[in-house]
């Protein structure tokens, strides 16, 4: 901690500094959300911007919903404290990607209007797959909010230097109140223009830390890279497979569940799913994938200088022994290279990446419960439509309190990790559900719940009694072992066994297959027509 405060005038400074460039950013994005939700409250309005952004900007908006604290602070610490090992997590969530592009998006966009529970439920009895549907998206959402408000508590407690939990606890909680404001306020349309701005910020601001730190070493990756290794405590191991997921059997199926969730998880995830309803057909929402994939290579080849870079010159040690342990490499980096200027800039693009994905998240989950919950399983399709965005509104409230109360217990875990939890719950509750409704005409109610809530209680189960939860020295409980399952990710596990759970399903269910239907499915899918 000496480093991030290193002598008494940036001591003194740097606080106000870092906390007044994030006031401003509030400000001026609290201000857009504003403007931006003049104009409409209808329910396209406040669920999908009214389908009026172009691929171009939901695409970035897309990056910016998924380019979160996980991307930024937790994979420049894993790769800074792990090496190659860390790099992992960036070729997984770069590769999904193009999973997501070749058999999610424009099928979900023809075939939906505003949430997964419109597609999954179209040609299936509708109240039972919708609360399905909502609850898998309730589920994944908070899993997903812990990584985000975790690592508010991580950059917090580094730039104030605020060591207890208590005062972790309090920022967390200014947090999560300043994203239920931008959701109350701007709806989709808000919360997409905000997407935006964070996601242009953060790859600028990665890219001029990649340039400086290049420069430090005379624009030469193999002379940074020689540091990285040479400050390591692994030494040259540190650039080789290994480090964290090579030391037996176990860890290395842990790497093989990591990857299977990493990849197949964002085309599950319910924010990235609901971001393609917001422009006006599927050629746009094919556009929205190729930006989002540009500007996620871009960010994940610089994560990877930034994280050697911070192995060079910030050290694994140092990183460690930080009040935000791995989640401070990055701005831990940005004080060696740049000062408190850029300490207070990065950590700025840091809260604004934590407000907007939260912010994203809350809007999902809520329009999830409103419109598939209440106008459609309470009021059977038959809500008036302020009402709905009444009731969505109301949800949120109840969404960032339990998402404050998630993000103060999991403070202190790395957010990349989380965020890999995460995607295996999304993968093991949604990919399969949404694979077998667009491609496999047999499927059908029974087989959609089977695989829904298969899936998510197998993972949840994994989890709670993994070494994530209790019997490992990080783990989030300690002083206690109830764990059984050995690997931190539930991933191999849980979405094949999601996909059986459909399969098997559907054949002990009674068929229900209605020609005209799955005809009508069919040509909206891949036309668009209809929709």
């Amino acid at each position: 901690m000496a480093t991030v405060l290193a002598a008494g005038s940036s001591a003194s400074s740097s606080p106000l500094l870092n906390l007044g460039v994030f006031a401003v950013f509030v400000a001026i994005t609290l201000y857009v959300v504003y403007r931006a939700s003049t104009g409409g409250s209808s329910r396209s309005d406040y669920y999908a911007a009214g389908s009026a952004f172009s691929g171009r900007q939901n695409g970035i908006a897309l990056s910016g919903d998924f380019l979160s604290a996980a991307s930024f602070l937790g994979i420049a610490g894993a790769i800074a404290v792990n090496g190659y090992d860390g790099f992992l997590y960036s070729v997984g969530f770069l590769v999904a990607w193009l999973v997501d592009l070749l058999l999610i998006a424009e099928l979900l966009r023809n075939t939906g209007r505003f949430t997964m529970g419109d597609v999954v439920a179209y040609r299936m009895r509708q109240r039972p797959v919708r609360a399905a549907a909502a609850t898998s998206t309730l589920v994944i959402s908070l899993f997903y909010m812990l990584a985000q408000m975790a690592g508010a508590g991580a950059l917090i407690a580094l730039l104030l230097n605020v060591q207890s939990r208590l005062g972790q606890a309090i920022v967390i909680v200014v947090v999560g109140l300043i994203m239920v404001l931008y959701v109350l306020v701007g709806g989709m349309k808000g919360t997409t223009w905000v997407q935006i701005i964070k996601a242009i910020m953060l790859l600028l601001t990665v890219v001029l830390m990649t340039v400086f730190l290049f420069g430090k070493f005379g624009f030469s990756l193999s002379g940074l890279l020689s540091q990285a290794a040479y400050h390591s405590p692994f030494g040259e191991h540190v650039l080789q497979p290994g480090v964290q997921y090579g030391k037996s059997g176990i860890t290395k199926l842990d790497f093989v569940s990591l990857a299977l969730a990493c990849i197949l998880g964002i085309s599950s995830l319910p924010h990235v799913l609901m971001r393609f309803y917001t422009v006006p057909n599927s050629y746009e929402a094919r556009r929205s994938v190729a930006w989002a994939l540009a500007c996620v290579t871009v960010f994940y080849l610089c994560t990877l200088v930034i994280g050697f870079g911070a192995t060079a010159l910030v050290g694994s040690d140092e990183i460690k022994a930080a009040p935000g342990h791995e989640n401070s490499a990055a701005p831990l980096l940005a004080l060696h290279i740049g000062g408190t200027v850029l300490l207070g800039i990065v950590s700025a693009v840091a809260f604004a990446t934590i407000l907007a994905v939260v912010a994203g998240l809350t809007i999902t989950a809520s329009a999830s419960f409103a419109h598939d919950v209440y106008a459609n399983i309470f009021k059977r399709g038959n809500a008036e439509p302020e009402d709905e965005v009444r009731v969505a509104r109301r949800t949120a409230l109840i969404i960032g309190v339990l998402a404050i109360l998630g993000g103060i217990f999991a403070n202190g875990q790395n957010v990349a990790f989380l965020v890999a939890l995460a995607l295996a719950v999304a993968a093991s509750a949604n990919l399969s559900t949404l694979l077998y409704s667009l491609f496999w005409k047999r499927f059908n109610t029974n087989g959609t719940l089977w695989a829904m809530y298969g899936g998510l209680i197998a993972s949840v189960v994994l989890v709670i009694f993994s070494p994530v939860v209790s019997g490992a020295p990080d783990s989030i409980v300690k002083g206690v072992d109830f764990h059984w399952f050995p690997l931190t990710n539930p991933g191999l596990v849980s979405i094949p066994f999601s996909f059986l759970c459909g399969f098997v399903g559907t054949f002990l269910g009674k068929s229900e297959e209605d020609p005209a239907k799955q005809a009508e499915m069919e040509v909206r899918a891949m036309t668009g027509i209809g929709g």
